[in-house]
């Protein structure tokens, strides 16, 4: 289908950006990448009088890595953070998970402020941004907040943005070089979007039991969520084949995913279960018995 009719803005500054939003309050949207915005246009998903292009926008576009974490401007795509040689290291968890991410084409394009502000539950940037505790920064015409990405997605497709606001960046926290992470993900075809997926990582103590896990999921939910029971059981623990499996266990039971045209709610949650098993054993580089 065509695109509905509507005007296009582009400004220069984040300041008339923000205008632009304010003067048209909910009748204006904002684009960047597109590759979100642009299917839901054609489809009429979503029919706006006025596109504000913030692709133009001075300082959106950088990743910086201090001691403070690791900074993203929203217009960074998801080509910038692979060829960007620095995140491999830096941020390895990161990188694994945005391998997943559609296709070339669209990560060429798409970026990680569109896809936060798009809150697809099953989309891997906002489930890596829930599991690391990511911090948001919003500017709108009454100023300036930041907000944890758990507070940021309200549910399916759905943020607390205002129709005056613009996510202008991402913090994740600085990675320690000995943690131990895995991302695994299952979708029908590579670079759709995942049935399921997990995203792992906890640090050892020197008597080498874990402790700080982070387990977040996508796809069984409305929203990248956390999941604080399988946390639990790991903290404290010697990570073997038994903890895994009680974890994996565990997972199934703390969703409820819906059923839909992708999949039943028993698949989704008995492929969380496999997910997480394979991820913490990859974390642990051991190998699950055959049954598992």
């Amino acid at each position: 289908m065509k695109l509905p009719p509507l005007d296009y803005i582009c400004p220069a500054t984040l300041t008339e950006a923000i205008a632009a939003l304010a003067a048209h309050g909910g009748n204006a949207k904002v684009i960047a990448g597109g590759q979100s915005l642009m299917p839901m246009l054609a489809f009429r998903l979503a029919a706006p009088s006025v596109l504000v292009d913030i692709g133009r926008l001075p300082d959106l576009k950088s990743i910086s890595i201090s001691a403070e974490g690791i900074d993203f401007g929203a217009l960074v795509t998801w080509r910038d953070i692979e060829r960007d040689a620095r995140l491999a290291q830096a941020h390895p968890l990161l990188a694994a998970a945005i391998a997943h991410v559609a296709h070339y084409q669209v990560r060429n394009r798409g970026t990680v402020g569109g896809s936060m502000a798009h809150a697809d539950p099953a989309a891997e940037m906002p489930g890596i941004a829930v599991t690391c505790d990511a911090m948001l920064t919003i500017v709108g015409s009454t100023g300036t907040r930041i907000l944890s990405a758990n507070e940021f997605i309200t549910g399916g497709l759905s943020t607390v943005l205002e129709a005056n606001e613009i996510l202008t960046s991402i913090r994740l926290p600085l990675w320690k070089k000995a943690r131990r992470w895995a991302f695994e993900e299952f979708a029908r075809r590579r670079g759709d979007f995942a049935l399921a997926g997990v995203a792992a990582f906890y640090d050892i103590d020197a008597q080498g039991l874990a402790y700080n896990a982070h387990i977040g999921v996508i796809g069984v939910a409305d929203r990248p969520m956390r999941l604080p029971g399988v946390e639990a059981i790991l903290d404290g623990r010697r990570i073997d084949a038994d903890v895994i499996l009680q974890a994996g266990a565990a997972a199934r039971d703390a969703v409820d995913p819906a059923d839909d045209i992708h999949a039943e709610a028993a698949y989704r949650r008995d492929l969380l279960g496999v997910l997480l098993e394979r991820a913490l054993a990859r974390a642990a580089d051991i190998t699950l018995p055959e049954a598992a």
